[in-house]
């Protein structure tokens, strides 16, 4: 399991020129570590006389983001399992007419199931962004900082992930399937990047004193 090697071997497997650890995988390590800052900002803040009333919402804030960065770190696993066939299929023979077919045939079949954990990192980065701009206005402003941090750990991840949805997604022939799936990530991509950019900017004008 990936997820079971310290960081400084994760780091070295992903330098190596094996084809896992890849981006997708790197993805979904950031997108766990933008999650983790949230819940370490809510996990800070709560209890605080400024926040009393919004105990629930740090305790909301707290449970989902447990959800989500768990799915992440197992996202990073997921990504590489799903990936490995779609190597394999890559070099598959295709001398005869019957291995050209058989070989797209599973080609297609692979980048599905390939594209489909990025994907899930591209949804899930997405929400983890929205809990950022939730905790903005709820978060003690010696911490502050890593909110900024937090969101833009997740425009990276959801970025990366984009991207890793598009090289696969680019090469199947199921057009319905093709459509659907770009509309719904171009989407995510769009409104992630731009609430990721409101919250950065929200909170380098409250370090600067310009908000309150």
């Amino acid at each position: 399991m990936l997820t079971d090697k310290s960081s400084r071997e994760f780091a070295k497997l992903l330098a190596s020129k094996n084809p896992v650890p890849g981006g997708g995988g790197a993805a979904a390590l950031t997108a766990a570590l933008g999650t983790a800052l949230n819940s370490m900002v809510a996990n800070f803040s709560l209890g605080k006389k400024k926040f009393i009333d919004a105990k629930a919402k740090h305790e909301d804030l707290l449970r989902r983001g447990e959800i989500l960065r768990e799915k992440l770190i197992d996202l990073v696993d997921k990504d590489a399992e799903l990936f490995e066939p779609l190597s394999k299929a890559y070099v598959m023979p295709s001398n005869t007419e019957e291995e050209k077919l058989n070989k797209e045939k599973e080609m297609q079949k692979c980048l599905k199931a390939a594209c489909s954990a990025p994907m899930e990192i591209l949804e899930l980065a997405f929400d983890a962004i929205k809990m950022h701009e939730e905790i903005l206005d709820i978060s003690s402003k010696n911490i502050i900082s890593d909110v900024g941090v937090g969101v833009q750990c997740l425009k990276a991840a959801l970025n990366s992930a984009y991207l890793n949805v598009l090289i696969n997604i680019n090469s199947i022939s199921d057009e319905d399937y093709v459509r659907v799936n770009k509309e719904r990530a171009e989407r995510l991509l769009c409104d992630g990047n731009n609430t990721a950019d409101e919250v950065f900017a929200k909170v380098v004008n409250i370090i600067n004193g310009q908000e309150v």
